[in-house]
């Protein structure tokens, strides 16, 4: 599926989905033709091994939050949503874009496909506890969290976060077991400049 195609693919979902979009269509940007490895190419590695090796790259660690969109019959009770989030990256500065990947078995994910926007906290190194209650499925994950909102999203925005980027959902690709979430960004902040950033390396804080 060419670019076109996978943003328009994007918008569909998102509609099915309740989201708001932006009005008018998505403008696909010029870009090289590519080629996916066929499946009889390369043998899988094994996945434990994938996760071992992989470990070894330290990352910053983010909770991506959207605003309350109301309860559903199939989903938990009404509130804002979040998640913990390692699969963070800036991606454009012009537009200003940047993305996030989320498992397609996700509860939470749905929720924030229907809000259409989202705010990422980047986490500092004391929020530790904060992110280990972001990672649990099921939970209240807001219980006893301070949080104002977002400027321009609404969605939560967590108190001592390092930075928060507001975003509202501009694409959604496909990427194996995962989901591709492009955010066009709105509004954004950090705190502290010297401030030590919470990092993950080989399955544990630093």
């Amino acid at each position: 599926m060419g670019h076109a195609g996978m943003a328009a693919a994007a918008v569909r979902y998102l509609r099915s989905a309740g989201a708001p979009t932006a009005a008018g269509p998505v403008e696909a940007l010029p870009r090289p033709d590519l080629r996916a490895v066929g499946d009889d190419e390369r043998a899988p590695v094994d996945q434990a091994e994938f996760r071992r090796v992989l470990g070894n790259f330290a990352s910053g660690v983010t909770v991506v939050t959207a605003p309350d969109t109301g309860a559903t019959d199939h989903e938990a009770p009404a509130g804002p949503a979040g998640f913990a989030c390692q699969s963070f990256a800036s991606l454009s500065l012009d537009p200003p874009l940047v993305c996030f990947m989320v498992g397609r078995t996700s509860t939470t994910w749905p929720r924030i496909a229907r809000a259409g926007v989202f705010c990422v906290n980047v986490l500092g190194a004391h929020q530790g506890d904060l992110c280990r209650g972001f990672a649990v499925s099921g939970a209240d994950k807001f219980a006893g969290v301070a949080y104002d909102a977002a400027p321009v999203s609404g969605s939560p925005r967590l108190a001592g976060a390092a930075a928060w980027i507001d975003c509202t959902i501009h694409a959604v690709h496909t990427g194996g077991d995962h989901l591709i979430v492009v955010g066009r960004v709105d509004a954004l902040g950090a705190g502290d400049d010297d401030a030590a950033p919470l990092l993950f390396h080989k399955g544990r804080f630093l």
